[in-house]
């Protein structure tokens, strides 16, 4: 004969209390890494802020006054960088080339990332290693030879050239990130979709990608930033006469600097340093939580 407990009086144990020491102990760890973590925010944010407000102030302000609030909003600051420093050609350079190069990157990087991760290929091992291996060669050691390689192929001192070498140098950062996304992406659904009657490239595009949206994300946002703040190659690849109008921001706020020397009209330069922040800062906070989910997707699946 069974009998029914009673869920009033079922005995429940109690759930272990952490030990006073062991308390006092995370408690300590807890308040030293969030200091941590707040020094770090502040070290961070503080130049960049102090930047947009000095974008504000006057030269006499910036040179007496450095770390005080500006009198008024001087937004002529932010039109003479534009206008009359050429920030806003430098601007459109820099946007012309990194849209094309990130496009141009993520096709090709989630393309070759998707075969490398899903297809039991004869050489894919290898060739991921190469992908790999291409991380640790630094960009230094090809400058010379990338030059000549550029030059013969007509494509010095254009945007094309640029974008060409901002894909080849991002390629291996992405096929790298993108291969152990894709790993971990259910097998059932490419399966289904494939009894379906999904072609390969049906199944890429209409399924595995989608569900690739975080990983897609978070290496565009590296990529963007690593293509936005490149400064070595336009430097060695935008060279010879007339290449001035075709400058990215870093050229042209760098030639900015050291034109103006003692005497430069610095309320210009840091408005010119806002205006090249502000976007890849803006698109950094409206995805930073896509960029966390994709980060810790493949941890956590």
């Amino acid at each position: 004969m069974t009998t029914i407990s009673d869920p009033q009086t079922t005995a429940v144990p109690p759930k272990p209390e952490k030990a006073p020491r062991e308390r006092g102990r995370f408690g300590v760890f807890n308040a030293f890494s969030h200091t941590v973590l707040v020094g770090w925010a502040l070290l961070t944010t503080f130049p960049l802020l102090w930047a947009i407000m000095s974008g504000f102030k006057d030269d006499n302000e910036i040179l007496t006054s450095a770390w005080s609030l500006p009198s008024k909003l001087r937004f002529e600051n932010w039109s003479r960088a534009w206008n009359e420093a050429n920030i806003g050609l430098y601007f459109l350079n820099t946007a012309i080339v990194v849209a094309g190069a990130l496009v141009l990157t993520m096709l090709l990087g989630s393309m070759a990332a998707y075969v490398l991760a899903r297809y039991d290929l004869k050489f894919g091992r290898f060739i991921y290693f190469l992908f790999v291996g291409g991380m640790m060669f630094p960009v230094f050691l090809a400058l010379v030879p990338l030059f000549f390689v550029v030059k013969n192929m007509g494509l010095l001192s254009t945007h094309l050239g640029l974008i060409l070498t901002y894909t080849a140098y991002a390629l291996p950062f992405t096929v790298f990130f993108l291969t152990a996304f894709f790993r971990t992406l259910p097998t059932e659904v490419a399966e289904a979709g494939m009894v379906d009657g999904c072609s390969h490239f049906g199944l890429f595009f209409r399924i595995m990608l989608p569900m690739a949206k975080p990983g897609l994300i978070s290496v565009g946002i590296f990529n963007l930033l690593t293509h936005w703040n490149q400064y070595i190659l336009p430097i060695v690849l935008m060279q010879g006469q007339g290449a001035e109008k075709k400058w990215v921001l870093t050229q042209g706020l760098t030639a900015l600097t050291i034109n103006q020397g003692y005497a430069g009209d610095y309320s210009a330069l840091f408005a010119g340093m806002a205006i090249a922040m502000l976007p890849v800062l803006i698109l950094y906070l409206a995805f930073q939580r896509q960029v966390q989910s994709g980060l810790t997707a493949g941890h956590l699946k």
